[in-house]
This record gives structure tokens, C-alpha cells and sequence, in this order.
């Protein structure tokens, strides 16, 4: 079975330096319908100003994911953890007991375009940490590469809870499959392009949960980047 969450209908946040839009409840965005998909609790796609961001906020008892699609933004930590993170990278914020963090536009010049996802962690209380890892380009085109597991191999980052992050950046006409274990459930976010799934097509900002599917079988209608959430 698959859903499509249509891009225009997600939540909307919008002031004089972000313009960010809502998968599921977030902040002073409320919809009963859409508070998680599983494990997966927020989709928020920023679009940050230039030298604009988020000042010092506190987190606690969450797995935070960034995915840059263009531009670079800069984080900063109360464990320490502090990196710029690019196009080509991904970064996670373990908040645990509580953690305090920044994150500002690293360009004077030009806006942030960027993914944030927070996962419940499958334990409450960890201790918070930071991680931050480059993408093998190759692992990802033209195909799904996982960039997030609870069994990190090398450029995975660790998430505490059995969600695993793929990856696909796919050339117009190319096709990506990835097979499902029974009983899993799939999220896939379209940041870039246009995709057929099955018969039904996503542009970008689309999002689609998928229950009791044997694989998923994406065709890029269109230069395409996407993610895809395997949970159990």
C-alpha cells in the first residue's frame, strides 16, 4: 500500500529568514493525521538565509539527522561536536539526556537548502553525541546506498532505533530498487526531480509511506535525489 503526502499539504513555517515546510507536526503545525510515520518523527525541508539560522535550543531523547541539498550549514554542540556540513554529507545529533546546539547558514551569500529528520531513539537517556560522515558518491548513484543504520558500516552514521537511511541521487530514465523485509514499513522523501513508483508519480517535496510491500521499485522520470526510510 502506498500513501503519497502531497508537498503542497504539508505544514508551513515561514518568517523573514526560513522558509520550512512540515511532513509531520511540528512546533505550532498540529495535524492529528500526520504526527509520525513508525519511528520517523519529523521531515522538516529548510530553506535557511543567508547568515541567518537557528540560535542556541535545547533537545533531548532524539536521533537528529541533517542532510544538506545545497549551500553549507554550520553546527555547533554543547558535547563539543561542531562541523560545517555539505552537499555529499550527513550529520547526527544523538540529544539524549539534553543537549543544546546552533545551526546558522555558513554562507553571507546564499541560502541552505537542507533535510531535518529526528527518529525516537529505541532508549531513552543515552549519551548525547555527534557524528558527522561524508557520502561515497558511487554508493549512491543510480542506486539506494544506506547512509544511516543502528549498524553503522564506514560513511554510515548510527541511529539507536532499527531505521536504516538510504540514499539515491538518480540520472533522468535511471532506476533504484530496494528490497523490503516482511513486515517493515518504508518512508520515501523526494527532495529533487520527479519519480514513478509503481503507477504513481512524486515530485519534489513528496513524501510516501509504504506498508506491506516486497520492494520498492523507483524510475526517475527526472534528475532525481531522494531518501528512503526502512523501519521496523
Amino acid at each position: 500500500m502506498l500513501t503519497i503526502r502531497k508537498s503542497e499539504d504539508r505544514g508551513i513555517t515561514r518568517t523573514s529568514w526560513l522558509d520550512s515546510r512540515h511532513s509531520f507536526s511540528f512546533a505550532d503545525y498540529r495535524d492529528p493525521g500526520h504526527m509520525h510515520f513508525g519511528p520517523l518523527r519529523v521531515i522538516n525541508e529548510d530553506v535557511v538565509a543567508a547568515g541567518a539560522g537557528f540560535p542556541p535550543h535545547p533537545h533531548r531523547d532524539m536521533e537528529i539527522v541533517t542532510y544538506v541539498l545545497s549551500g553549507a550549514l554550520a553546527h555547533q554542540d554543547s558535547t563539543g561536536g561542531k562541523g560545517v556540513i555539505r552537499p555529499g554529507e550527513i550529520q547526527k545529533m544523538s540529544a539524549g539526556t539534553g543537549i543544546v546546539h546552533s545551526e546558522f547558514n555558513a554562507s553571507r551569500e546564499r541560502p541552505c537548502h537542507l533535510l531535518q529528520i529526528w527518529v525516537l531513539p529505541a532508549k531513552a537517556d543515552l549519551t548525547p553525541g555527534y557524528e558527522q560522515k561524508t557520502i561515497d558518491p558511487l554508493l549512491v548513484h543510480n542506486r539506494f546506498g544506506r547512509i544511516a543504520a543502528p549498524d553503522p558500516r564506514e560513511n554510515e552514521v548510527h541511529i539507536v532505533q532499527d531505521a536504516h537511511i538510504w540514499a539515491a541521487r538518480l540520472d533522468a530514465d535511471a532506476r533504484a530498487l530496494h528490497e523490503v523485509d516482511t513486515g517493515r514499513m518504508i518512508w520515501l522523501q523526494l527532495a529533487s526531480g520527479e519519480i514513478r513508483v509503481d503507477d504513481t508519480v512524486l515530485k519534489a517535496g513528496d513524501g510516501a509511506a509504504i506498508t506491506d510491500a516486497a520492494r520498492v521499485d523507483v524510475h526517475a522520470l527526472k534528475p532525481s535525489e531522494l531518501l528512503l526510510f526502512d523501519m521496523a
